[in-house]
């Protein structure tokens, strides 16, 4: 399945994970179906959050609530690696829950785009889209 992205979404990511550095920036990525319209930041709540990330569950909340309420569903969430690692790291894989949310991370200046499996964590094609 091919992902779609509207314009702005990778250009936010970076921009989030440049003004947290040297901390990893979290957020949710929302939208319809396969196509994300827009990412929403969130608190890094971890008691280590140079080398962890914890949404703040208030964010979190908040956008199931907004999706029930007729907003946009939350697809999937977003960190940043400031390692420079653009992949999943093996805290990713200990905490992921296999319910094919997709998850962003964003490292060294790219953005890498994966599904979170039962069996694990599988790259996702994108595609960019006017929006």
């Amino acid at each position: 399945m091919e992902l779609e992205l509207t314009s702005g979404v990778e250009a936010t990511l970076l921009e989030e994970a440049a003004r947290a550095h040297p901390h990893e920036c979290c957020g949710l990525l929302l939208g319809r179906g396969s196509r994300i319209e827009r990412v929403q930041s969130a608190a890094n709540v971890h008691a280590d959050p140079a080398s962890h990330f914890e949404l703040d569950p208030a964010s979190l909340i908040a956008a199931h609530r907004s999706a029930r309420a007729g907003g946009p569903e939350v697809i999937g969430y977003y960190h940043s690696h400031p390692n420079g690692l653009a992949r999943p790291s093996a805290t990713d894989r200990t905490e992921a829950t296999g319910e094919g949310r997709v998850w962003a991370i964003v490292a060294s200046g790219k953005v890498t785009w994966w599904r979170d499996t039962a069996g694990g964590f599988e790259p996702l094609p994108t595609r960019v889209v006017p929006g």
